[in-house]
């Protein structure tokens, strides 16, 4: 890095908030994608008027700008493709405004999800998934969301906050066919009910769990979790109940209904510790993200069942069965070069199969590099022109955490 740039950048954040030594390159080189790019150099930011000044000095010098936060991106939206600076937003991590009569909370960053809920839990709140109303122009809140850094730096965030439902029914559901599991899914969200959470875990995901824990679960070719939840436990219930009726009328075999905390806690153990087990059965795990229409849930499983049969490798699948978002985690020896060739075939079947059933590249974990190279392959010409002029238009020199996205600045 220019002397000068670094003389800069040192009297905006302070020399103990810069670093250009190997080591600190090296942790910021990478994140959980497991693709990696040295930085020139990162800084640890304070607060928004030094974002505001180091954006202002790499516009003037043309260098490169990626924001970061916990470094878990699993698609490497972290990592400095072009080298350049890391801006490392986790020291802004401050809970500014929490207002429970307007229903919102204000945080920096920085602020780690679960440490949210865990002061909004004394207060009888946690945070919701719906935005405040707002229809006055055009909602740039969602583009810059959706932009991972391309498009700016944000250094505030405000959610929306909602009390914590004071009442929850748990169950589990196997199945000796995974195709029944997917209708199973399928007559649950018609109903009317929304399960506060309904996962799918499939054959591979049991036995890896079975592999390396003593819960013993029952190898069947589909495991259902489903919860309910409610301000009072009759409605809890009442909902649970119509989801056991949909189970049943899809031939679910084995139906367990939690009746303590305890209980419920078992049942999800399995679910919570699935990708820690999958990761010690190999060198690599390959974890994807991927959204079909619930009706193609079934249709979407059963196709990679057959990729890994096809490929020879495993391929272990939770779903967020209610929402229709897929994760196959692929489980391969990175260290042989001829598998670590199979497994970018195995993505790349992956994704078609997804596109060619109605669903999108990603539901959670963004586009990053990982996934920048299908981008065309679920978004024609036009959509990925009017990207990139939004690009020119918010980032004219092109320094915002380039190589992202499929675009091409």
């Amino acid at each position: 890095m220019d002397s000068k740039i670094k003389e800069a950048l040192i009297k905006i954040v302070g020399p103990d908030n810069f670093t250009d030594t190997l080591i600190d390159r090296v942790s910021f080189s990478y994140d959980s994608s497991g693709l990696n790019r040295r930085p020139a150099a990162a800084v640890w930011i304070k607060n928004t008027p030094q974002v505001s000044e180091i954006l202002k000095l790499a516009n003037r010098h043309k260098f490169p700008v990626t924001p970061r936060g916990a470094g878990t991106s699993l698609t490497g939206s972290a990592v400095p493709q072009e080298g350049g600076l890391v801006l490392d937003m986790s020291q802004m991590k401050e809970i500014l405004k929490i207002s429970i009569e307007d229903r919102l909370v204000v945080v920096q960053p920085g602020v780690v999800f679960e440490d949210l809920n865990k002061a909004l839990a004394p207060l009888g709140l946690h945070t919701g998934s719906n935005t405040m109303k707002c229809v006055s122009g055009y909602d740039l809140t969602r583009l810059f969301v959706g932009s991972e850094g391309t498009l700016g730096v944000v250094t505030e965030i405000t959610l929306k906050i909602n009390p914590r439902p004071r009442a929850t029914r748990t169950c589990s559901a196997t199945f000796n066919d995974l195709p029944q599991a997917g209708r199973a899914v399928s007559e649950i969200m018609r109903s009317g009910i929304i399960p506060s959470v309904l996962e799918l875990m499939d054959s591979p995901s049991l036995q890896a769990v079975n592999q390396a824990t003593d819960l013993d679960l029952p190898e069947v070719e589909a495991m259902l979790l489903a919860e309910t939840d409610g301000y009072t436990q009759q409605e809890a219930d009442g909902q649970m109940d119509k989801i056991v009726e949909a189970l049943k009328n899809n031939n679910a075999g084995e139906i367990v209904q939690a009746s303590t905390t305890e209980e419920a806690d078992k049942l999800w153990r399995a679910r919570m510790e699935i990708y820690g087990v999958l990761t010690r059965l190999n060198y690599n795990v390959m974890a994807e993200d991927l959204v079909v229409p619930i009706s193609k849930v079934a249709e979407m499983l059963t196709g990679i069942l057959d990729i890994g049969k096809r490929h020879n490798i495993l391929i272990a699948t939770v779903a967020h069965a209610g929402d229709g978002n897929i994760h196959p985690v692929v489980v391969y020896d990175g260290t042989n070069p001829a598998e670590a060739t199979l497994v970018k075939q195995v993505e790349a079947d992956l994704f078609k199969l997804a596109i060619d059933l109605g669903g999108t590249l990603t539901g959670e974990h963004g586009v990053g590099i990982s996934k920048s190279k299908y981008m065309r392959l679920e978004h024609d010409s036009v959509f990925m022109q009017v990207m990139n002029d939004l690009k020119k238009l918010f980032d004219p020199n092109a320094i915002l955490n380039p190589g992202k996205l499929g675009l091409d600045l």
